[in-house]
């Protein structure tokens, strides 16, 4: 659908540049060119690539110089696939932030890809993490490291007195007006998505002027990233899973002959963690 409408004018205006669908994959590698030399047939490999590798196919060629890497020996196919994607996102925002052992994170929308993998890679550098997800959810978002879980069909967290360094916000459904009370002075707010009308990008480049300005300096401010460099990404991904600090949240499994359903499933918007397509 290329929601937000902008993101059209990267993937196609009127329909798809590529009319394959697929970002992230886990498989055998099959056959290798003349001049390949770090990976051989029957290498099991993972990789992600978010400008797109058609990857929900029965075959795809790639070069060696993509971001993909053997999989852990502790991984199944499907356990890899579902390691790279919202990691990537959350592993390239929170990079943006000067956190602190023991500091304050508060995750919204802890269940998703992102968020599920936000927990996980904040509680691996020592933050304090509180997570926001649904009743159903609280165990599960406690069992990958959340220090305090809010769960929102009881609390609204933005009432909250509590105080935060960092605020990430995984679905792009709060905003930063409500969530600048909640920040401790120099405090960040990263979403994942442009905001009420788009205004992240525009807050991203006022918030650290206006926070240094005589008599309002709380230094709280909107930092939105772009991701890049998919290839440090796997490698550090990879390095968790060896080091059994990060498992995937898989939700489903589909098969590829159902990937219709797959995609209607998840836009409902209520899946928890990945939904992993089978081959």
């Amino acid at each position: 659908r290329a929601k937000p409408f902008i993101i059209r004018f990267f993937t196609g205006l009127l329909k798809p540049n590529n009319p394959i669908p697929g970002t992230d994959f886990a498989s055998k590698i099959e056959a290798i060119g003349k001049n390949v030399t770090s990976l051989e047939v029957g290498d099991k490999v993972f990789g992600f690539d978010d400008e797109g590798l058609s990857s929900h196919a029965q075959y795809m060629t790639l070069s060696e110089d993509n971001a993909l890497a053997t999989i852990p020996k502790n991984l199944t196919y499907e356990q890899a696939a579902a390691s790279i994607e919202g990691a990537h996102y959350a592993y390239n925002f929170i990079n943006k932030v000067d956190l602190k052992s023991g500091q304050k994170v508060l995750v919204n929308g802890a269940t998703g890809a992102i968020g599920s993998a936000a927990v996980q890679l904040l509680k691996y550098i020592g933050a304090n993490v509180t997570a926001v997800c649904n009743t159903k959810n609280t165990e599960l978002v406690k069992s990958i490291g959340a220090n305090r879980v809010i769960d929102y069909t009881k609390e609204d967290f933005t009432k909250s007195n509590e105080k935060y360094n960092f605020i990430f916000d995984t679905i792009g459904k709060s905003s930063f007006a409500k969530c600048k009370p909640l920040l401790e002075s120099g405090g960040v707010y990263i979403s994942s998505e442009l905001g009420p009308m788009a205004q992240n990008p525009f807050l991203a480049l006022i918030t650290p002027i206006i926070g240094k300005l005589p008599g309002r300096r709380s230094g709280k401010k909107v930092i939105f990233p772009i991701p890049t460099d998919c290839k440090r990404s796997v490698l550090y991904i990879k390095k968790l899973c060896e080091e059994g600090k990060f498992k995937a949240v898989i939700d489903r499994k589909y098969p590829l002959e159902e990937i219709v359903e797959a995609y209607r499933y998840v836009e409902k918007g209520q899946k928890t963690g990945n939904v992993v397509i089978t081959l």
